[in-house]
Parts: C-alpha cells; structure tokens; sequence
C-alpha cells in the first residue's frame, strides 16, 4: 500500500518521534511508542490509562522550540498480553527501548490526528509496513557489517552520536537507529516498497558517509 503523498509528513514525524505525553483524562504520563507492522502504536502502559475512554498522545514530550512541530493523536487503547497473541509486539517495544516502566501492554488505534495545519483521519495514519516480513533479516544485515559507518551516517543526518548504534527497524519512509539511550530516526530520501531497494537505499546513504 503507497502512502499518500499529502499524509507522508505526518506520518514520517510520527515514526521519528517515539517519546511524548498520554493525557488520560486529566492527567499526563511521560510515554514511548513503537510502530506495529500494521500501523497501530504499541507502549508499556499503567492500569489507569487502560480504563480511560479519553486518550490523546501528544509527540514529542517537549519539542526544543515552540515553533517545533508536535503531532496530536486521539488514540484508543486495547490491553494485550505479553504470552498472547500479541506478545512479539512487546518483544518489539524492547528491542527499541529496553526495559519496560510497567507489566501492562496495549496497543493504540489512532482515532484522529492533528499536524500542522492538518486534520487527518486516525485510520490513514495507521498505515502498513511493506517490509516488515523483512525487516529483521534487513536489520541483521547491517548489523552485522555497517559499523563506524552507521555511526558516521547518524551523527550526519541526525546531530546524534550513538554509542554502538543498531539498526531496530526499517519501514518505507525510513529507518530506526538505537543507541544505548536513545534512537534516531534516518529518513530515505524516496519512497521504498520493496527489501532489496531498501537496502539499496541504506547503502547508499552508509556510502555516503564513509
């Protein structure tokens, strides 16, 4: 499935910025998300967020200026459990953040989106990821050899330096690097759909950094 061009802003910053706020009726939790292949989001969650029927995620939790852009998402959350169906998405949320701050999992539909001076409807943004049947052997395999390479590209594109970076995930708008506290996000510069131009497009920006 093509992203629509109008939509690709939106959700390329929603992918690039992972840490925000969950305003659960009146309160507000510092939070982080990960993307699930079919587009919903997925965080560690506290039993009180669950019971909410009024959710909205705010990202990222505090932009470095406030004429920075930050996302609104009205969300809905929906408890699964780590020995479920579900359990390789908490596997997912690890891989990309560590250790989890609570026991409780959900994942989160996205009602409605705010960006900019867009009005987007939730479903459009939950888009699928093409290559994730892919992506953990297009991970490995950067992994494996990109090295100094990975950690050049990144403090390039990103004004980051990570210290022993991994790629975590790769979808068609980009991919995610992981430190050992945080995570980049490196954007490609065309649409890709397929895992052989995704690694030809990951090599040529490792290339370009060498």
């Amino acid at each position: 499935m093509e992203i629509p061009e109008q939509l690709r802003p939106a959700i390329a910053f929603l992918r690039g910025n992972l840490s925000g706020l969950l305003r659960f009726d009146t309160e507000y939790m510092p939070i982080r998300v990960v993307v699930a292949p079919d587009g919903r989001l997925v965080a560690s969650v506290m039993e009180s967020m669950l019971r909410s029927t009024d959710c909205a995620l705010h990202l990222p939790e505090e932009p470095d200026d406030r004429d920075n852009d930050v996302i609104q998402l009205m969300v809905t959350l929906d408890r699964f459990e780590e020995s479920g169906t579900d359990g390789e998405l908490a596997d997912r949320w690890r891989i990309y953040h560590g250790d989890p701050p609570d026991v409780r999992w959900a994942t989160m539909a996205i009602d409605f989106c705010k960006f900019r001076d867009l009005a987007i409807d939730g479903e459009a943004m939950m888009q699928p990821n093409p290559l994730a049947e892919d992506e953990p052997s297009i991970c490995r395999r950067f992994n494996e050899s990109a090295g100094d390479d990975l950690r050049r590209l990144v403090l390039r594109s990103a004004q980051v330096e990570l210290e022993d970076p991994k790629i975590v995930g790769v979808d068609s708008l980009g991919f995610d690097v992981r430190g050992r506290f945080e995570i980049a996000r490196i954007d490609f510069a065309n649409l890709v759909d397929s895992s052989e131009i995704a690694c030809d497009a990951i090599n040529s920006l490792l290339e370009s950094s060498s």
